[in-house]
């Protein structure tokens, strides 16, 4: 692969899209697009349930859109549509089933080695964001348990005991759809939903005053046992309960290992450390955007906001070389 990208994007998310849509509105020309499912928006597509809201407005983050790519309030099919016809008009090369393995700068020029080969481009932009693969508790989990320990709804079925594990909008919405079919617990270590949408926080707790769901704050897990192929929980306070399946949703972790092999510095919590701004990593055009520099996550219009920076540093380099 001799050829040399202007910018080559890493992560088919918002974040990644939307960087090559500015690259390409700004007058780059060589532009690609690796992402290693088999489409875009995997976060999405695998842990957003049909028909969710997905909002602009995020936790009080500010939502006003700098850039070009005008996302608005929808749902999860509205939002994919949304993004497909971003690709399939923006005329640039995508790659899916393309995983990168590391980042390499040799002079000006980054080596990105993937199992299909290596690319070389002039500037990089990682935006792979952390769901692609979910936090786990620290404390262990019975692999004879395997089958009835779930981080999404794929493997939930109908009239089981569950216990939803996680404080999120996630966390949430997967306890409010359990619980039309099943007899659902939502527990959270915590002593508020502080990081829950007010929508999402009232269906909750109006399920909870109809008697069709349990929320258990202030309940923190230690240690599961298998029970006679059920989950028996044990919670610090002292409870103990058994339940039919039980349900993670504790948000996702950085790629520590990729970003310590692409030489990235992180701080002491394993995210990468990027300029506020501009986005570039301790490596000189190698940036990093979305979720995976956002500490408690954020909302699509940041990523969009943050190609946008990315962008415009990268115009700004080219400029000055001119």
């Amino acid at each position: 692969m001799a050829e040399i990208y202007d910018l080559l994007v890493v992560g088919g998310g918002p974040c990644g899209i939307a960087s090559v849509v500015e690259a390409k509105n700004a007058g780059l020309k060589n532009i690609i697009l690796l992402e290693k499912g088999e489409n875009h928006m995997q976060t999405i597509r695998k842990f957003y349930k049909d028909n969710k809201r997905v909002d602009k407005e995020y936790k009080g983050q500010d939502s006003t859109i700098h850039g070009i790519v005008a996302f608005e309030d929808g749902t999860k099919e509205s939002t994919l549509d949304f993004f497909d016809k971003l690709l399939d008009d923006g005329k640039f090369e995508a790659k899916f089933n393309s995983e990168v393995e590391s980042i390499k700068k040799e002079g000006d020029i980054f080596n990105v080695v993937t199992a299909q080969g290596v690319y070389k481009a002039k500037y990089v932009m990682v935006a792979i964001g952390k769901m692609g693969r979910p936090n786990k508790p620290d404390y262990k989990l019975p692999p004879s348990l395997n089958s009835i320990i779930n981080f999404n709804l794929n493997k939930c079925s109908r009239k089981e005991k569950v216990l939803v594990v996680g404080g999120g909008n996630s966390a949430v919405e997967y306890a409010i759809e359990l619980c039309e079919y099943n007899k659902t617990t939502i527990a959270y270590r915590k002593d508020v939903f502080s990081r829950v949408n007010d929508t999402n926080k009232n269906a909750l707790f109006e399920l909870e005053k109809a008697g069709k769901l349990k929320i258990r704050l202030n309940h923190d897990i230690t240690e599961l046992e298998n029970e006679s192929g059920r989950v028996k929980v044990h919670f610090s306070n002292g409870k103990i309960r058994v339940y039919d399946r039980i349900v993670y949703a504790i948000g996702g972790s950085n790629p520590i290992d990729f970003l310590q092999k692409c030489g990235i510095q992180m701080d002491e919590g394993g995210n990468p450390i990027v300029d506020e701004t501009t986005l570039q990593s301790n490596i000189e055009g190698l940036y990093i955007g979305g979720d995976i520099v956002l500490k408690n996550g954020g909302s699509i219009v940041v990523g969009l906001n943050h190609a946008h920076n990315v962008i415009q540093d990268i115009l700004s380099k080219n400029k000055g070389k001119s």
